[in-house]
């Protein structure tokens, strides 16, 4: 457990416009932790209370107006952020991402969106994060917690801001913040795409420790519901391999001094692929009783990073956590389903209830009838007559011939096996015969890179590549074109084929993970089937099911089953409301002291251009 170092607590003064820290609130719980030093003076630290009054942006372009279809029409403002109060539960959310300040990928949509939502339900929300940059919107709470990881006692702060209904906490400490020069980028988990910090376990396992002592050190007080250190009667979701550690320090370094007993884990998977596999030996720099080594003992047949006996860190939060989640209900029955899907962890899997929620979606950034990236707004009322032109401006941008009778395939996401772009690219050369064209969007490994970079050359006025991080064209794509394809290999929730039926854009998926449960084949999509996970060498059988998966929705185009289609897509919620409501079962059904069900209620939205990172 660690000590606290603090000179005080954070506090902020109550709900109104201005004044800085108060000392009175200070005093809350300090007999729980033992200080080297106690005073109470407080630095500078701002109010956030701004936050409880901030408005939703919102348009409605309707078909009927005599306005027609909006041109980068102004957005009105409209309040409709309200949090209502109950007693509810205390939740901490930890993750080595958190959207928008820290992202590569789902986890920080995660823990950026489904946290605003459980709190709108009247809850109290922690996430904590690595502090990988200086964010300009998070302030040193001037909170110091000294912590072992490995051989060495470190100093580790809390950096604090309050954002639509929840605390942010983030860890300070140069093991996140001397890794990157700027903006973070992809260098969360190491120096370039596919290669990791070799003090990756110490980084994660500081992350780990420092989240467990939040709660109880942190006396936060932006919220006007709620006041004081979240205490110990609380839930931590812990989230992916690295945060694995969470549940193992909470049962040896605080449930056995008698602190944190009505405390709970959840542990919830991500992505299975990525484990926390390291040598056996390596076991001692995690500062934890021999009693857990069986929980992280681990055989494979690889030789990466060491041959042999391992430690595996998501098998022990498998085996040490009070229940395992993971991200969609089809995901959940594939991990269980044998060796392949379930990376050598199906058997400890199956040893446990495993639930599957599906993922919400920032219906804020992703929302045809607000978006600042594309020219012409619309609604499910206006899609027939906006997408033909947007269409086009995304046809021009690229260097494609304009042609709004051609339907247009995107790709938007990372170049990698996972995600299928090379079965993509082989598939392109069989179903380029027919009259569609093909835009891919996507940064990753530099071979796929260059794969379609070279599409341009073989398929001139057909196909372009774009390896680039773009995101104004990846709205353009999501908005323009007809269909969006995703060739996963696997995929445990997916996003992109969200955004995409927002827009009514059809998506064309493998039948795999999240994709089976949010795309319905004939009714909102197309399913190609689903693929070989080998990611050695690309399957012609997946080829072929990916050109004739293609093939089936170009036939459709233009019909009135494919207008039927897009007004399917459109005529869905994706925001993180429904799963916020299976989340609270679940954590509920925990029993932790004091919870209580949640109500309904509106997320806050974010302000625009806030939580930019600043080097």
């Amino acid at each position: 457990m660690a000590s606290v170092t603090a000179s005080h607590f954070v506090s902020l003064v109550n709900n109104n416009h201005g004044g800085g820290a108060s000392g009175s609130e200070g005093n809350a719980n300090l007999s729980q932790i033992n200080f080297k030093c106690q005073s109470m003076t407080h630095c500078g630290l701002r109010s956030f209370n701004m936050v409880d009054r901030l408005q939703r942006r919102a348009v409605s372009v309707s078909a009927k107006s005599s306005k027609g279809l909006q041109l980068n029409a102004p957005p009105k403002a409209k309040r409709v952020g309200k949090i209502v109060c109950e007693k509810g539960m205390s939740m901490i959310f930890i993750g080595a991402e958190v959207g928008p300040w820290s992202k590569t990928g789902g986890l920080g949509d995660v823990l950026g969106g489904l946290p605003p939502a459980l709190a709108a339900r009247g809850h109290r929300v922690m996430t904590v994060c690595p502090r990988y940059d200086q964010y300009k919107d998070a302030w040193d709470t001037c909170v110091v917690v000294q912590i072992k990881v490995g051989d060495k006692v470190e100093d580790v702060r809390f950096f604090h801001c309050y954002k639509r209904g929840v605390d942010r906490v983030f860890v300070d400490h140069p093991l996140f913040l001397a890794k990157v020069v700027g903006k973070t980028g992809s260098k969360i988990y190491g120096p370039i795409t596919g290669v990791d910090y070799t003090d990756n376990q110490l980084r994660f396992s500081l992350l780990c420790q420092a989240a467990l002592e939040a709660p109880r050190v942190l006396n936060l007080n932006s919220n006007k519901y709620f006041s004081g250190p979240y205490g110990e009667d609380v839930v931590f979701v812990a989230n992916d391999w690295h945060t694995a550690l969470l549940p193992c320090y909470l049962k040896s370094m605080y449930q056995s001094r008698g602190i944190y007993m009505n405390a709970k884990v959840v542990f919830c998977i991500h992505n299975i692929a990525y484990q926390g596999r390291f040598a056996f030996d390596d076991f001692s720099l995690l500062n934890l009783p021999d009693s857990f080594k069986s929980s992280f003992d681990f055989m494979d047949g690889y030789e990466k990073p060491v041959k042999g006996r391992k430690i595996n860190w998501m098998k022990a939060a498998i085996l040490e956590a009070w229940r395992v989640l993971t991200v969609s209900p089809y995901y959940a029955q594939e991990l269980i389903s044998g060796i392949d899907r379930g990376v050598e962890l199906h058997s400890y899997l199956r040893m446990k209830t495993v639930s599957g929620i599906i993922n919400g979606m920032d219906v804020q950034e992703w929302n045809p009838a607000t978006d600042k990236y594309i020219d012409i707004k619309y609604d499910i009322t206006t899609v027939k007559e906006a997408k033909p032109l947007i269409k086009e401006t995304l046809q021009a941008a690229v260097g494609l011939p304009v042609d709004r009778d051609v339907p247009v395939i995107g790709f938007i996401g990372r170049l990698e096996e996972q995600k299928g772009s090379d079965i993509l690219v082989e598939a392109i050369s069989e179903f380029m015969g027919l009259n569609v064209q093909m835009v891919i969007l996507g940064t990753g490994k530099k071979k796929m890179e260059a794969q379609i970079l070279e599409l341009e050359e073989k398929f001139p006025g057909k196909a372009v590549g774009v390896a680039k991080f773009n995101v104004p064209l990846a709205h353009m794509i999501t908005a323009g074109a007809d269909f969006i394809i995703v060739p996963s290999r696997f995929e445990p929730c997916g996003l992109i084929q969200l955004h995409a039926m927002r827009y009514g854009t059809v998506p064309i998926v493998a039948s795999t993970g999240g994709l089976v449960d949010t795309v319905k084949d004939g009714y909102t999509g197309f399913h190609i089937g689903r693929f070989n996970v080998k990611c050695e060498v690309v399957d012609p059988d997946d080829v072929t099911a990916t050109a004739k998966a293609v093939a089936r929705a170009v036939a459709v185009y233009g019909t009135p089953a494919m207008k039927e289609m897009v007004k399917n897509c459109m005529d869905q919620d994706f925001s993180w409301k429904g799963p916020a409501r299976l989340w609270e079962k679940v954590l509920l059904s925990l029993d932790v002291a004091g919870s209580e069900a949640g109500v309904e209620g509106e997320e806050i939205a974010p302000l625009a251009k806030e939580n930019v990172a600043t080097p």
